[in-house]
């Protein structure tokens, strides 16, 4: 009895479920068209989720405009001053707090939020988390053996590494992160005194993303990238070049979340397709795009990418960690490393 009880239960919610996203698909439909904000890379991510999007929900344009995270939060704010907002989602790793700060976010809670953990949600509504990024250590494989690159945090103190790694001195990807996570895991004091330890190092600085500074590992500039986005050193081990990624902790982990414009002009379709980007489908899309989904049960085209196939704990860095200590991380980075 008890597990007819808990069928007809599930059949009932799914039934509900269903009901409301015909409901919504209606009404988005009504209004035909969504206009997407979006930091991702168009071809690679942008192009396909439009596609995915427009083929299950026919009649609904998604138009989208991309930009990089704060350029992002300045033209949603910047039409919400105005009083005129024309886009209805936006995303970005730091593009959520000052829209928030500026009262110009809707709560949301997504169809699909039951499927992620606390970590990659916002507890009011604000944002969903749709992809992740992993900030690892990369190195050129013709000059550095495996068996001698670095394994664990002090191995980056040995001075044959000295003046022989680099970073990027991007904020979200680089240097000032990597701060970021030293000080979360061993806490200020004894943070501060291993990185200044890791000063010692004369890590190069480069003013390029972190994308660049593996391909200049690659091209054999320097033979460890402190900071890269792990994907990205297997999209390029795929294609020949010689490098790998090293699981080595602290590996901060900041994310791509997705919210709603306040006052959107097409509320439905916002919903809409906020819900389709998190959900399974959406998530798959992402996945084939060789980005990193962050829902933990779709997994990445490589799994050993993300943490429950890879076997890392991830420092997650939510949006609001940017806006609350990444002037503190900005400062002892220029103190110590500039």
């Amino acid at each position: 009895m008890k597990t007819l009880v808990v069928v007809f239960a599930a059949m009932s919610f799914m039934r509900a479920a269903c009901a409301g996203e015909a409901e919504l698909y209606a009404a988005a439909k009504a209004e035909g068209r969504v206009v997407w904000y979006t930091t991702l890379i168009v071809n690679q991510a942008v192009l396909p989720l439009k596609s995915a999007f427009e083929k299950r929900y026919p009649g609904i344009d998604v138009q989208f405009s991309r930009a990089d995270s704060l350029p992002t939060a300045l033209k949603v704010i910047n039409e919400g001053r105005a009083g005129a907002p024309q886009g209805d989602v936006f995303d970005g790793i730091e593009s959520e707090p000052p829209v928030a700060k500026a009262g110009l976010v809707e709560k949301y809670v997504s169809a699909q939020a039951s499927k992620y953990p606390a970590e990659l949600k916002d507890p009011d509504g604000l944002w969903i988390a749709t992809n992740l990024y992993f900030l690892t250590p990369g190195y050129n494989t013709t000059l550095v053996a495996a068996d001698i690159a670095p394994k664990k945090r002090d191995d980056l103190l040995d001075p044959r590494w000295k003046g022989k790694m680099a970073w990027s001195t991007a904020r979200s990807a680089g240097g000032p992160i990597f701060v970021g996570a030293i000080l979360r895991q061993l806490g200020e004091n004894a943070g501060m005194d291993w990185l200044k330890k890791l000063a010692r190092q004369e890590i190069v600085n480069t003013d390029i993303t972190a994308r660049a500074v593996l391909d200049q590992v690659i091209a054999g500039e320097y033979p460890i990238a402190l900071s890269i986005f792990n994907h990205h050193a297997v999209l390029s081990a795929q294609k020949g070049a010689p490098v790998d990624w090293i699981k080595l902790e602290p590996i901060a982990a900041p994310m791509q979340v997705t919210s709603i414009v306040k006052n959107a002009p097409h509320p439905n379709a916002a919903r809409l397709l906020l819900d389709f980007i998190a959900s399974e489908e959406g998530q798959h899309v992402l996945a084939a795009s060789d980005y990193l989904p962050a829902m933990p049960s779709v997994e990445a085209k490589t799994p050993a990418l993300k943490p429950e196939a890879g076997g890392f704990n991830p420092l997650y860095f939510p949006p609001d960690a940017f806006a609350r200590d990444g002037d503190m991380w900005q400062r002892v980075y220029n103190e110590l490393f500039r």
